[in-house]
């Protein structure tokens, strides 16, 4: 072989070689955050801009190229894509393609407002609070769903849920709604029918609950607490319903000033559940209001050791007792800071 041949050869080789590294080789890199994002609407031109600002590629010269024999210039997919160090542009390519986004988790566990939801879900997917926002605080959406905006968040309940990031919230709260409705099973339902209460005022029951204790032991006591006071047409007296209502949950202790409070959701005022939920509680605080035992408790209070258990009484007396005791203990931990 010539030896001019044979460079030609060596040429060919080396240009091949380069061309298959770049289009097989693990040339992408992963960005800080892991993933690229591509917003409805986006051009090719800007998700080639980005692949470049977020380090992704060096270039896109070959990402071009393969992208136009792809077609995927004119078939671009907003999403979440996971972006793997190391993957080939052929494979970056192929997912961009096919829209195989990586789905949100989003976690849900105690939320107090509907505002840290519509902030829960601004933070997490493409549809701004302001949606979230615009949507729950309307009737006219809520009505289809049997809900409206003080029961909204009756429709949440604590759980993981794998939900694509580009996802409108309406879908994203359809999706919640239907958990909702397989949650509540036949024998949820027919324990709620037992206690005369429908499934979402077992679940605002269950959130004055979820805000009264932490102790699984005690959270069946106190729904048990409640539950006598509601069938004996006493108010609630619930310290965390006057906390929502004034949408002041740093307050430690509740006075008798705060107790004048005028809401609807203060049920020191109004007899009854409030009109809805004070957070979103637990499955297993759900679960204790729907098991709650029968008792003649009436009154609860916290134990003065201060390990989050209570004490319960039936009587007025004895309950203000167990109060008194509280309330030393409390004097005794505030002398000792400032050291009296």
């Amino acid at each position: 072989m010539k030896k001019s041949s044979r460079i030609i050869l060596v040429v060919i080789l080396v240009i091949t070689a380069y061309a298959g590294w770049n289009i097989f080789g693990p040339v992408v890199s992963a960005p800080a955050e892991k993933y690229l994002f591509i917003r409805t609407g986006e051009t090719y031109d800007e998700v080639t801009t980005a692949l470049k600002d977020q380090h992704i590629l060096s270039g896109t010269f070959v990402f071009d190229k393969i992208a136009s024999v792809l077609k995927y210039k004119s078939h671009v997919k907003p999403g979440r894509y996971e972006i793997k160090d190391g993957s080939s542009i052929l494979s970056l390519l192929r997912m961009l393609k096919a829209g195989n986004q990586s789905p949100v988790k989003l976690m849900i566990n105690k939320l107090r407002t509907k505002e840290d939801l519509a902030s829960k879900i601004g933070n997490n997917f493409e549809c701004d609070s302001l949606e979230v926002i615009r949507f729950i605080t309307d009737n006219d959406s809520l009505s289809q769903y049997q809900l409206d905006t003080n029961t909204v968040m009756t429709a949440v309940i604590p759980d993981t849920y794998q939900i694509l990031w580009n996802t409108g919230f309406k879908k994203i709260f359809a999706k919640l709604r239907t958990a909702g409705d397989l949650f509540w099973d036949e024998e949820r339902l027919k324990k709620a029918a037992e206690k005369n209460l429908s499934p979402a005022q077992v679940y605002t029951l269950a959130s004055i609950v979820e805000e009264e204790t932490n102790k699984p032991e005690d959270k069946l006591l106190v729904a048990s607490v409640y539950l006598n006071r509601l069938a004996a047409g006493q108010d609630l007296g619930a310290d965390p319903t006057v906390k929502y209502a004034m949408r002041n949950f740093a307050l430690k202790r509740v006075l008798r000033g705060h107790l004048e409070y005028e809401s609807p959701y203060n049920t020191y005022k109004h007899k009854g559940l409030p009109p809805g939920p004070i957070c979103t509680p637990s499955p297993k605080t759900i679960d204790a209001v729907l098991d709650a035992p029968p008792t003649n408790y009436m009154y609860f209070v916290a134990k003065p050791d201060l390990k989050g258990y209570s004490n319960f009484s039936v009587g007025y007396a004895e309950h203000l007792v167990n109060a008194r005791a509280y309330q030393h203990a409390l004097d005794s931990i505030i002398l000792a800071r400032q050291g009296k």
